[in-house]
């Protein structure tokens, strides 16, 4: 068995109907020229060809007791490929926007947490005759950078298909374990972490007294403390239902480095530039964007160089959009100096982050609590501290090919909460940017976010005509 850390768990305790927890992609792929087979049974076999080169196609859950601790992975010796890997056809005439829908669709259920936390999706019927092809795993095995590590076993760096020897070990055909061994072996591993927290306490201190020294050096500690001001209020901070909404859009990967570059900037501030003035255009067509600037929850990976667990090592900063500031260069050098701030003080706060640290009866405490802020509506009223949330992951830089299908583009589909009913998700692949905007469908209709989208092109065509903000001196 293998324990879950705190922070994998928490992605199962904070699962609702309305708030599923898994993450996912949906990939364009074209199928080399004159093939006549069955890529549904050739995505199948691939698969379980492949499924010992990572942990999630064969470890399930296993409960503790009562709910006492968190649950533990253990391996599952007969999974059921047919039933995780499923063949579905786009109803005529078979367009792109159907494709988003379907996704859509199914980022709305829940996986089956008696099975390994995984699905597959082949979708036939684009009219174009390009392959969809849809995957969804659960956020308590996967992160970002996790998910990229996945990825390298699953796809070839050419069309021709590698093929892998399955490891030889016995079958143990054990469905559950026994109360007693999983109780054990719940306390063994809680004093273990509570050993590695107590061990970690003098580096935590000193990221909090460095935290610390820098407000108060900074010479703005208002202005270093303002993240924790609350976010205005929006059409994206309400409670949300599990119905989903789905569009992507793909920006050339060059040109959005070269802007990042020539505002004094990275490319994930010029992402954030960019969804900053397409937010700021979309809510000025629904009745104008608050007068605070938008807030951002951008997650930050606490990976260390060379991790490639499966599992999530990441924590969250909050980046002001400034869409109070009309000019788009303005913007993003508001947007720029914001992030600094907010990395500076995640840097200082690193070693103080625990991402594993056991409370007795977590699941229950943490589900209760879960669906206590969905049904009361209190994310209807509380004062949000993010307005969107927005993530960029780096992806492959070549191209990469599924069973011999060449993909073309890589959206990832992810995870909107109450409070938050709109996450942007950036993938780089293959000298493209591939956006995936997912949004509840209740507070953000297809249709508004196929609007979003159109401003997010827009917002990109005005960055690059702006002439770069001078530099703000210290």
């Amino acid at each position: 068995m293998q324990h879950l850390s705190s922070l994998d768990a928490s992605f199962l305790h904070l699962e609702t109907a309305e708030t599923p927890m898994h993450v996912g992609s949906l990939q364009l792929l074209e199928l080399p020229e004159g093939y006549d087979g069955d890529f549904h049974e050739d995505v199948k076999t691939m698969l379980m060809n492949r499924a010992h080169l990572s942990r999630i196609f064969q470890h399930k859950l296993a409960q503790m007791p009562f709910d006492l601790g968190d649950p533990v992975w253990i391996e599952d010796d007969d999974v059921d490929f047919d039933y995780h890997v499923r063949h579905v056809i786009l109803p005529k005439p078979g367009t792109f926007e159907q494709l988003e829908a379907l996704a859509a669709r199914l980022h709305s259920s829940l996986l089956d947490r008696s099975r390994p936390l995984w699905e597959v999706y082949v979708i036939d019927g684009l009219q174009d005759g390009r392959i969809g092809y849809y995957f969804k795993g659960h956020h308590a095995a996967l992160d970002g950078q996790s998910g990229a590590e996945l990825a390298k076993a699953i796809y070839d760096p050419t069309p021709e298909i590698r093929s892998f020897d399955p490891p030889q070990r016995p079958k143990r055909h054990q469905y559950q374990l026994g109360m007693a061994e999983m109780m054990e072996a719940g306390l063994t591993n809680a004093a273990r972490t509570y050993l590695k927290v107590a061990q970690a306490l003098p580096g935590a201190a000193k990221g909090l007294g460095s935290l610390a020294q820098g407000v108060v050096t900074s010479g703005d500690p208002l202005g270093q403390l303002k993240m924790l001001k609350p976010a205005p209020r929006t059409l994206f901070n309400v409670s949300i239902t599990n119905q989903r909404a789905y569009a992507t859009l793909t920006l050339p990967l060059a040109e959005m480095k070269a802007l990042g570059k020539a505002h004094g900037g990275t490319l994930n501030d010029a992402v954030m530039a960019v969804c900053a003035g397409a937010l700021r255009q979309f809510l000025a067509e629904r009745g104008g964007a608050p007068k605070d600037p938008l807030v951002a929850g951008v997650p930050v990976s606490l990976r260390e160089a060379g991790d490639a667990t499966l599992n999530n090592q990441v924590s969250a900063m909050l980046v002001s959009l400034a869409t109070d500031v009309e000019d788009p260069a303005e913007r993003f050098a508001a947007i720029r100096a914001s992030s600094a701030t907010s990395k500076s003080v995640v840097g200082n706060l690193k070693s103080a982050i625990t991402t594993d640290f056991p409370i007795l009866g977590s699941p229950w405490l943490m589900s209760g609590f879960a669906s206590l802020y969905g049904r009361s509506g209190l994310a209807d009223r509380a004062p949000p501290q993010a307005n969107v949330a927005i993530s960029n992951v780096p992806g492959p830089p070549t191209t990469l090919y599924l069973a011999g299908a060449k993909m073309q583009h890589y959206y990832s589909v992810s995870i909107p909460y109450h409070g938050m009913a709109l996450n942007i998700t950036v993938q780089s692949y293959a000298g493209a940017l591939d956006f995936g905007l997912t949004a509840c469908r209740r507070a953000m209709p297809g249709g508004e976010l196929k609007s979003l989208v159109k401003h997010m092109e827009a917002a990109f065509e005005e960055l690059k005509a702006a002439k770069p903000a001078e530099p703000a001196r210290a």
